[in-house]
């Protein structure tokens, strides 16, 4: 099997990162549309192209997200779908976040990639822009069951390539424990940073061991950030950096000054080597931003009581979007069948149910009583905050060097929280830095 693999393409998927956006490739904030908003009558009245159900058939199915105890759940969802395609072996080989794409782009030049394999968003843009995937658009049959943002996130430039087999987002984390002891209130949905700050100080307060909030100072929390405070890193048609406008730096301030100025966010040194997960499970941390996928950690590890809130913004509200997705080799043996597997594990009822089960991020699926089971599990007994943060999705600008431009993002919020230059230095130094490497061109 033989790839045509533009040298763009190599460089591309070299230096791809591992975070998800929007097919449009800007910063959006788009409320959850109903899906008769975003699929049309003609998707939903496709019928699946169905695989020969009197072959023997082997698909390679490759993919990062169903890794221990998920990987358990995945196993589950495969043997259903053996039970309605009996002829259909799945060969199903997992490989470790870290490494996932690096073998993954050896293995697509080599012309030995699986049949069927996972991609976060930002991977699928570059794949997908190379012809490297198959078009999936008149054979997944009826896709009015999928979340539509979901959904509409893998289909490139009118094409649908992948199938989203899940989707999450990140939340406000808190320690009821430690709100009772400070004898403060539980945070709200309509905080604002204003209100976290004030409780996080309270918190730091209790003792010199204990800290009011964690949010990492990161490319992806500060993109973010930048949204909450009416900012962004590019302009609207992705042509022109604005990584230095004034709401911009009020948000790194803001950031920096939760470590250097009130301390209600540790240091590295105060964190003495513990991860951010470790330090909110010991008790230690009132309040952490994190994704939705460590509500069952904490549920087996926390021994204190433990609840969620929307992420408070400060002009604006605004949540991550992550999403994974199975795309279908283009050169596969086997399309009709691939398609068929991808199609029953990101959306069937049957995987559905048994993510859910597994609280395994959130199925990117519509049907109500699915999401209902979901909302019934507690720990936290706010999962409806979940489904709120949906409201207020934004996902990073996507350029052909990702990499290059986050670690240039990443280098110089580390100058301003080193206190070698203030938020407004860095920032100018960084927006020059990105004019000069980084090529915005389509």
């Amino acid at each position: 099997m033989k790839k045509r693999i533009t040298a763009l393409f190599l460089v591309a998927l070299m230096t791809v990162s591992l975070i998800a956006c929007t097919s449009e490739g800007g910063e959006t904030s788009n409320p959850t549309p109903d899906v008769s908003d975003s699929v049309s009558p003609s998707q939903r009245e496709q019928t699946p192209v169905e695989p020969p159900k009197d072959v023997e058939i082997t698909i390679r199915l490759e993919q990062f997200s169903g890794s221990g105890a998920s990987e358990d759940a995945l196993k589950a969802m495969i043997d259903e779908f053996r039970l309605v395609y009996p002829n259909i072996t799945v060969d199903l080989q997992t490989v470790g976040y870290d490494d996932y794409f690096t073998q993954l782009q050896t293995k697509v030049v080599g012309g030995n990639a699986a049949d069927v394999f996972e991609l976060n968003f930002e991977n699928f843009v570059s794949y997908a822009s190379e012809g490297v995937l198959l078009d999936i658009s008149g054979m997944i049959g009826d896709t009015s069951g999928f979340n539509p943002t979901a959904l509409n996130a893998f289909n490139f430039q009118g094409t649908q390539y992948g199938v989203p087999n899940s989707f999450s987002n990140v939340v406000l984390i808190y320690n009821k424990d430690l709100f009772d002891q400070a004898g403060i209130a539980y945070p709200s949905d309509s905080w604002t940073w204003a209100e976290m700050l004030d409780a996080a100080k309270t918190i730091r307060s209790l003792s010199s061991e204990i800290f009011g909030l964690y949010r990492p100072i990161s490319f992806h929390e500060f993109y973010k950030g930048v949204r909450q405070n009416g900012g962004a890193l590019l302009t609207d048609d992705m042509s022109s950096f604005t990584v230095n406008l004034p709401q911009n730096v009020e948000t790194l301030e803001t950031m920096i000054g939760w470590v250097n100025d009130s301390n209600v966010m540790p240091s590295d040194a105060q964190m003495g080597g513990m991860g951010d997960w470790d330090l909110f499970i010991s008790g230690r941390l009132g309040m952490i931003v994190t994704g939705i996928w460590a509500f069952n950690h904490y549920t087996e590890n926390c021994d204190f009581a433990w609840d969620i809130a929307i992420e408070p913004g400060n002009t604006n509200k605004a949540s991550h979007f992550f999403s994974n997705a199975y795309v279908v080799n283009k050169d596969t043996a086997h399309p009709e069948a691939s398609v068929a597997l991808a199609s029953f594990l990101a959306g069937s009822r049957e995987a559905a149910s048994i993510r859910v089960a597994a609280s395994w991020e959130l199925p990117p699926v519509t049907y109500t009583d699915i999401l209902d089971a979901y909302l019934s599990i507690s720990p936290p007994a706010n999962r409806k905050a979940v489904f709120d943060s949906l409201n207020y999705l934004c996902t990073p600008p996507v350029v052909r060097q990702q990499a290059e431009m986050q670690d240039i993002i990443g280098k110089h919020l580390g100058n301003a929280l080193s206190g070698s230059v203030s938020a407004q230095e860095a920032l100018d130094a960084c927006q020059q830095e990105l004019v000069q490497k980084i090529d915005l061109s389509r």
